[in-house]
Parts: C-alpha cells; sequence; structure tokens
C-alpha cells in the first residue's frame, strides 16, 4: 500500500514499496483510509526498503483548489445565516403594528400575560438575528481570507520551481543593492536579514527543483 508521508512544510510525499516510473499513476491511502489517484514525478530518496516520491494528485486538486472550496463553503454558511437572521428578523416583527402603539402592560388584565409574551419573543427573535447576522459576517470573513489563499503557491506544486526562482532572483537583487547603497539600510541588521532572505529562497529553490525538476 502506498501511504501519504510529510516531507517538508506543506509537502507530502509517497511512501511506496515498489518502484515506479515518472508520469505513473497511483493509488495513494490517506491516514483515514482513503485513496487518491496520484501521478509520480521524482524520486525523493530510498530508505528501508521503501521508496519515496514526490506526487500530485491526479484530478487536479491542490492547495489553491483547496482554498476556492473553503472559500466557497463559507460562502454557502454565511449564505446560510444571513438567511436566518432575516428570518428571525421578520419573526420580531410579527407583532410591531401592536407594540407601535406603547401600550403599557396591564398588570392583572387578562392581557397581561400575552403582551409580556410578545415582548419576550421581539427580544429572543431580535437577539438571535443579531447572532445569526454576526455569524454571517464571520463567515464573509473568513470566505474572503480563503479567496486570497487561492492564488497560493508552495512546495507542494511542480509550479514551486519558477516562484522559488522569482523570489531568489529578487532576493539576490535587494541583498546586493543593499550592499552597493542603492537600497537604505534602515537599521543595523538590513544586510544581515536581506542575506538570511536569499538563504531562505536558495533553500526553497532547491528543495522546489528535488521535488519537481524534470531529471530525464
Amino acid at each position: 500500500m502506498n501511504t501519504y508521508v510529510k516531507f517538508a512544510p506543506n509537502v507530502f510525499v509517497a511512501k511506496c514499496d515498489e518502484q515506479y516510473e515518472k508520469g505513473e499513476v497511483i493509488d495513494v491511502t490517506t491516514k483515514y483510509g482513503k485513496e487518491n489517484e496520484c501521478i509520480i514525478f521524482n524520486l525523493i530518496g530510498k530508505k528501508d526498503g521503501f521508496y519515496y516520491y514526490s506526487i500530485v494528485r491526479a484530478d487536479g486538486f491542490n492547495v489553491q483548489e483547496w482554498a476556492k472550496a473553503k472559500a466557497e463553503r463559507r460562502r454557502e454558511w454565511a449564505s446560510s445565516a444571513e438567511r436566518k437572521s432575516t428570518e428571525y428578523f421578520e419573526r420580531s416583527n410579527k407583532d410591531r403594528e401592536f407594540l407601535s402603539l406603547g401600550e403599557p402592560i396591564k398588570v392583572g388584565h387578562h392581557s397581561e400575560k400575552s403582551h409580556r409574551r410578545i415582548i419576550e419573543e421581539v427580544h429572543n427573535n431580535m437577539g438571535k438575528c443579531v447572532e445569526y447576522s454576526d455569524k454571517a459576517a464571520s463567515h464573509e470573513d473568513k470566505a474572503a481570507y480563503w479567496a486570497k489563499r487561492a492564488d497560493t503557491i508552495n512546495l507542494s506544486m511542480p509550479e514551486s520551481i519558477d516562484f522559488y526562482e522569482h523570489k531568489l532572483e529578487q532576493a539576490k537583487e535587494y541583498h546586493e543593492g543593499v550592499k552597493s547603497g542603492k537600497y537604505p539600510r534602515e537599521h543595523a541588521y538590513t544586510l544581515t536579514y536581506a542575506k538570511k532572505d536569499v538563504n531562505e529562497a536558495q533553500k526553497s529553490f532547491d528543495l522546489a527543483k528535488k521535488l519537481w525538476e524534470d531529471n530525464v
């Protein structure tokens, strides 16, 4: 059975008990027992009789599609909460004509009980209206957050080679610019941080190539 193993942040590779060729489609089983069809990319390493391969989902599902699905789900929840908020608002207004008269509660009168019930219902329904309105707003905020992440590129994707190559070029250009005086040193550690960014970008670029570069 082929299983998922975490290789790096955001990256899971296939742990296989037999060898495969680049481009082969295999089933990889999650820890929950679900099988996904995946396409083999590169052999990352061998250990204890197992082969470790970089893979992508055959159906195209990746971190971007996951973010889109999360955003859509949140939008659906927001719509549902907004509908419930509207329903409770309408319920709170069903006795508005009576309440708009400003009649005081007539203590001891036969209408006292129903009058108090109406006021309590209005209070409860408006409370629910506000509660679901707040939920809708919260879901919309989260939907916007996930929608922004729909363009994410990370090391779990073959596109990360070009992405991190560009990031490395930018980091090197800025580092050289700080050294030459093209860019100002905003504090004592500006050059140190710029060099650190170069090193991190280089590390990510090298890892992206190991995972996804065509070695044929």
